[in-house]
Order: structure tokens, then sequence, then C-alpha cells
């Protein structure tokens, strides 16, 4: 979808329309969560500071996220994607992999299905989508990208090498800021430069994940689309008005945190093994301290009691804590009992 919780915005309030539009807190604290596209040609973008955000486009408007609305067209657009698959991999509220091979009607192709999908989007929800459409999850996801708003376009196996070759790696989907910047060190600016590097080259500096860059540096990408893929991890986070230092005041804000994640494993049966703490410094330094069970963490206070825990071994502070964030992963379905050792990974 494009930009679409801000695109939802503007589209039930006549108001903000052709508006420079942000979704989030407008408070000195807050975070740009969405951005319209009128608001992103002032460099405005999603996880942005508010206040960067303001200093970039002074008549930006904040409106606060709706997530109720979002899911609920979400589940109309899901519903449209059930028309054609049933091979239908989420990825967010507002993204998701689609594998048609199967269910292609005769004298038709994947082309034609994802144009009548942004039709049926744009009919039932009006709201615009775009879509790429290729031979693997990678190329299609670059695709997608490619003609946004409201675009399709379409990489054909003897194009998926060039196309990827001529990128430069921070365009790449699975390539961060950080990454790009260390490829840059080692020489590596474009998919070109990382087809020329050796597997045990990519390895050697990137670790596992080396292999992977090695494969779709030649536009390969195996894996399948995966309906109904298991979460892998639930987390919940907050920026907080002040800095703080009082580690009281900062257990207490630990509370609702704990209470987010817990209701989710409530909610869902699942239940996890690895409890992480994220902490954010007044100068934007981020630090994270996990602990993980050899067993499922099965209670809300284990959970509240791992993260003060992790919380305490920061302290004495140096500096003010801005944002504080939670999060449970290796989520298992099923609930046993929680008594096994504890490793602490720093």
């Amino acid at each position: 979808m494009d930009a679409f919780y801000a695109s939802v915005e503007q589209r039930d309030n006549p108001e903000l329309r052709n508006k420079p539009l942000a979704v989030g807190g407008s408070r000195q604290r807050g975070v740009v969560a969405a951005a319209s596209y009128e608001a992103r040609q002032y460099g405005v973008r999603s996880a942005m500071a508010s206040s960067i955000a303001l200093r970039k486009c002074p008549d930006l408007l904040f409106v606060k996220p709706r997530f109720d609305v979002y899911k609920a067209v979400s589940g109309q657009i899901r519903a449209i994607f059930s028309r054609y698959t049933d091979l239908i991999e989420p990825l967010s509220l507002d993204e998701a992999y689609l594998d048609v091979t199967d269910t292609l009607p005769a004298n038709s192709s994947a082309t034609q299905i994802a144009q009548l999908i942004k039709e049926q989007i744009k009919a039932e929800t009006l709201l615009t989508a775009s879509a790429g459409v290729s031979y693997n999850k990678f190329l299609a996801k670059l695709a997608s990208d490619y003609r946004k708003p409201d675009g399709l376009y379409v990489i054909k196996p003897h194009q998926g090498l060039s196309f990827v070759e001529g990128l430069k790696v921070g365009q790449f989907h699975g390539i961060g800021r950080v990454t790009a910047e260390k490829m840059n060190q080692l020489g590596i600016y474009t998919g070109m430069d990382l087809r020329k590097q050796t597997e045990a080259f990519l390895t050697r500096h990137f670790g596992k994940v080396g292999f992977y860059y090695y494969s779709i540096a030649r536009a390969i990408d195996h894996r399948p689309v995966t309906p109904n893929r298991i979460r892998k991890s639930v987390g919940s986070e907050n920026t907080f008005a002040d800095d703080l230092m009082d580690q009281t005041q900062l257990i207490d804000q630990l509370l609702p945190l704990v209470d987010s994640v817990w209701n989710y494993c409530e909610r869902t049966s699942v239940r996890g093994r690895t409890l992480t703490l994220k902490v954010k410094y007044a100068d934007f330094e981020q630090i994270t301290r996990s602990r993980t069970s050899l067993n499922l963490l099965s209670s809300k206070t284990t959970l509240m009691q791992i993260a003060a825990d992790l919380l305490e071994t920061l302290f004495p502070l140096s500096k003010g804590i801005r944002l504080l964030g939670v999060s449970l992963s290796n989520l298992q379905p099923g609930e046993r009992p929680e008594n096994g050792q504890l490793t602490l990974d720093l």
C-alpha cells in the first residue's frame, strides 16, 4: 500500500488531502509512524523524530494513529488477495507476498492479476497500492518499490540479473543503512560490486547472512511464500516526555510494556524464551540486554522480574533514558511451566 496510514487518514478527512501529513505524535518527543507523499517531498520519513520532521516541514500536520481502522482496511485488502490465491504471506498491515503460480486462470498472467488487485483495492477502499511482479520474493519486493506510488513493475526472468547489478546496495531489501555503510567501506557500492565478492568473503565480513547477500547479488532467492507465518517476536516500547534517571520511575515505565507483551501472549496462546530490554539514551545511543531461558517463560510476573533485572544492570546511569522497550522472542505455541536455568546475553 502507498503511504498506508497517512493515505487512510487523508481518505477519511478531506481537509487533510494534498497536505503534508504525519501519523504519530506531534509533541517534542514524538515519532513519525507514517508520512504522506506531500510530507516526503520535504524529507519527512517514518521513524523520524517529530521535532526533526517539523524542522524539515514547518507546515506538517500531525494526526494520532487509529490502528483499529488500519487493521480493518488491511482485512479488506487481504480479502481481495484471497480471491486469487491462498498462498499469502503478510509482512505487515500494508504489505504481503502472493504466489499465484498455481492459480493463474487460462490465458492470464501474474501481471494481469496484479493489475486486477490494484483496481479492486482502489474501487473498494479508495486507496492506491503498488505491485511488484517477478519470479522470486526478493525481486518482487524490489519491483514493488520501483514505481511508487500507484505503480506496477515487472522483472522478467531474463531481466533479474541486470536489474540487480545496477542498484545501490542500500536499495536492496534486507540491507539496512549500517550494513550498506560497511559494504561501502569494503568498496561495495552496487549490485555489480556485490556480485564480484566470493561467498567466503561475504561470510567472513557479515556472518551467516553473507550467503543471502551472495545469492541476491545473483538475483537468486529460493524462499517460498509461506502463509500463516509464525511471528518471531512481540514487543512494546515508549518514548518519555522527559529523560529519566530514577530507577523506581523506570521500573514503573516497564509495567505497561510488559502488560502489552503479556496480553499478546495470552490472546494468542504463545510463550517465548528470550526477553530483551531495549534502551535509548538521551544522546540517542541505543543498547539492548537480553536473557534466555531453557524453558518457556509462562507468567507476566516472570517477564517483569527479568525486565527489571536487566534494567538494574545499567545502574548507576551516566545519562538519562528517553526510551524503553520490552520484547519477547523465540516464540512457540503452548504454555509450559518455567523452571529453566537462565543465560545472559549482553
